[in-house]
């Protein structure tokens, strides 16, 4: 490995840090004080703290070990050692706030509890994302769900997100915690969608070299498990060949695809457009 790349590693693990530290932070200091789920398998530990009396982060790590296991072989090995990396520091940062130092709540007023407990959480998502990782289970459920049924990856998170609120109205025994928890979970995907760049959850990709593109084709293809095309051309002088590959790419994968086209060719041109609607399946099959 070139020092370049262990160098661009090195900073993706310290974005996975410190984006694990940030969504600790919003959970113990905001939102389980105040009763307010975040979406996924972190609002589920906070549900679950709350009945079983167990740390939050040992019962996150409980919920996501076997989601992990489960779907180890829809993830790639080093998406899936990144997440269990990102799970660990997060159960780790939560249970150090809560039990050893004994995080005081931040914050008693259940607005500024939901907006600055979902800009946390949106802020430590988006850097988990840029590091190349995951939080856990919501998106690897969804990644198993998606392999099995022609459903969209943002769809089916968004429909966990909505039976974890539903979970914490019935269990805290509060409507309004449950729509609190509705307007934190909006702020975090604004947040974890501005550190990403977009808005959608798939993106539209062009990448364009003066290099021949079939080896950095199939390194997309192992790497990212997506297909796309190889479209051929020239400039616009009709001077040089240029190919284009068109992909769509999930928008957590990103930053894995700049590395990628990084790697193969420094001078590489790559454009993200949103992909608003799509039909049909790019996954390798």
């Amino acid at each position: 490995m070139s020092a370049l790349n262990i160098k661009r590693e090195v900073f993706n693990y310290l974005y996975i840090v410190f984006g694990s530290f940030a969504l600790a932070l919003g959970i113990v200091g905001l939102l389980q004080p105040n009763s307010i789920a975040t979406g996924g398998t972190a609002g589920l530990a906070i549900i679950l703290h709350s009945v079983l009396n167990m740390p939050t982060g040992l019962v996150m790590a409980l919920i996501n070990v076997p989601l992990l296991l489960l779907g180890w072989k829809h993830l790639g090995r080093a998406f899936a050692l990144k997440s269990v990396i990102c799970i660990a520091l997060i159960s780790a940062f939560i249970d150090i706030l809560a039990e050893v130092i004994q995080l005081p709540a931040l914050s008693s007023s259940l607005i500024l509890a939901t907006l600055y407990g979902g800009v946390c959480v949106g802020i430590g998502l988006g850097f988990i994302f840029k590091g190349g990782g995951s939080a856990g289970g919501g998106t690897i459920l969804a990644k198993i769900i998606t392999s099995k049924f022609d459903l969209k990856t943002s769809s089916v998170i968004l429909t966990l997100d909505v039976i974890v609120v539903c979970s914490a109205g019935i269990v805290f025994q509060n409507v309004e915690l449950a729509l609190w928890s509705m307007i934190s979970i909006y702020f975090a995907a604004r947040l974890m969608d501005t550190i990403l760049t977009g808005k959608k959850n798939e993106k539209i990709v062009h990448i364009s070299s003066l290099k021949n593109l079939d080896a950095l084709s199939k390194n997309i293809t192992e790497t990212l498990g997506v297909t796309g095309t190889i479209v051929s051309g020239s400039d616009l002088l009709i001077s040089e060949k240029k190919d284009i590959i068109f992909i769509v790419v999930e928008k957590n994968r990103i930053n894995v695809l700049k590395n990628l086209v990084y790697q193969f060719d420094p001078k590489a041109r790559m454009i993200l457009m949103e992909a608003s609607e799509m039909l049909g399946d790019n996954k390798r099959k």
